[in-house]
């Protein structure tokens, strides 16, 4: 008896271990097929440190040049700030999608019912880093106005690096570059003076080289009819006398109403008889630029692909 109750312990011994050493093989196998551990990349930005998982589920977005590359990219979102929408993610305005509020004035209650995988943000949310970060890894990817460019390949690739669409971002950047490249040569040649405006309910501010819109002197190869704009966020503000006094070949207009649903547009107070003694009037060279690409989004793919077509076509 005692011969088969020690062969029995034996026994059971063996397949404890058999069991144990199965299991850990399949931990080590869900582990390694990413089943049971998730990638994570860690981020730095101007505002901190995030440390986000690739390909994260649950994405909430509050910059539209962001949203629209996402959209190129053909990677869904679950929440966007519906309060303004641009004409051309007017999709993201269905209830399919979370509404977290408007761009200035974000929901943080309805962020935090999410439980979003991360959060990306710009210079308009800036401020609010912290509140967002305390609910999910936040990311800034904000547009350096001073160094547009290689400010722009470093969200994308960024975007593509989370995302795990890494060659697909690198074409569509090419794509971008020379198309950015072929503009910039057409306009370099012409040697015209532009002067970019953004006309808001009646009142007029200048925008010039590093600035918000100074991507059509610094990049795509317009001179500036004053060198010498003072670069802020809002502009300088300027009077139609002054516009007169620079004389630009191109006048480049942003109309801020049509973006934000304002009741005087730009058109009615631009072309008035100061400003048609301009070479740009005389010229039909007052361009009036699409605001949602480039007031409430810029710097996505979609948005940079329409201003750099919009600014070609003006040529």
């Amino acid at each position: 008896m005692k011969k088969w109750g020690l062969l029995g312990f034996i026994f059971t011994v063996i397949l404890v271990l058999a069991a144990c050493g199965g299991t850990k093989e399949e931990e080590a196998s869900q582990t390694a097929s990413g089943e049971q551990s998730e990638e994570k990349i860690t981020i730095k930005h101007e505002y901190g440190e995030a440390e986000v998982e690739k390909n994260p589920k649950k994405v909430v977005v509050f910059d539209f040049g962001v949203l629209d590359t996402l959209d190129e990219l053909g990677i869904e979102v679950t929440g966007v700030p519906q309060a303004t929408i641009p004409s051309y993610l007017k999709k993201y305005a269905d209830k399919k999608y979370t509404n977290v509020g408007s761009l200035k004035e974000p929901d943080f209650e309805a962020i935090h019912a999410l439980k979003p995988d991360v959060i990306f943000i710009s210079g308009r949310q800036a401020e609010l880093y912290d509140q967002f970060a305390e609910i999910a890894p936040t990311v800034y990817v904000g547009i350096d106005y001073t160094n547009y460019m290689d400010s722009f390949t470093k969200n994308m690739n960024l975007i593509g690096e989370i995302f795990g669409k890494e060659d697909q971002v690198a074409s569509e950047i090419k794509d971008v570059e020379e198309s950015v490249q072929t503009l910039n040569k057409k306009a370099s040649a012409l040697d015209q003076k532009g002067l970019v405006v953004l006309a808001n309910e009646g009142k007029v501010s200048a925008y010039g080289p590093s600035s918000r819109f100074g991507i059509i002197h610094d990049v795509f190869g317009f001179g500036a009819a004053d060198e010498k704009i003072e670069v802020s966020t809002h502009g300088q503000s300027i009077t139609f006398e002054y516009i007169k006094e620079k004389n630009p070949d191109v006048l480049f207009v942003i109309d801020r109403a049509t973006a934000v649903g304002g009741e005087i547009g730009a058109k009615e107070i631009v072309e008035n008889e100061l400003v048609k003694n301009t070479s740009a009037y005389k010229n039909n060279k007052i361009i009036y630029l699409d605001a949602d690409s480039w007031y409430l989004s810029g710097g996505g793919l979609k948005s940079l692909k329409s201003m750099t077509k919009e600014v070609e076509a003006a040529l």
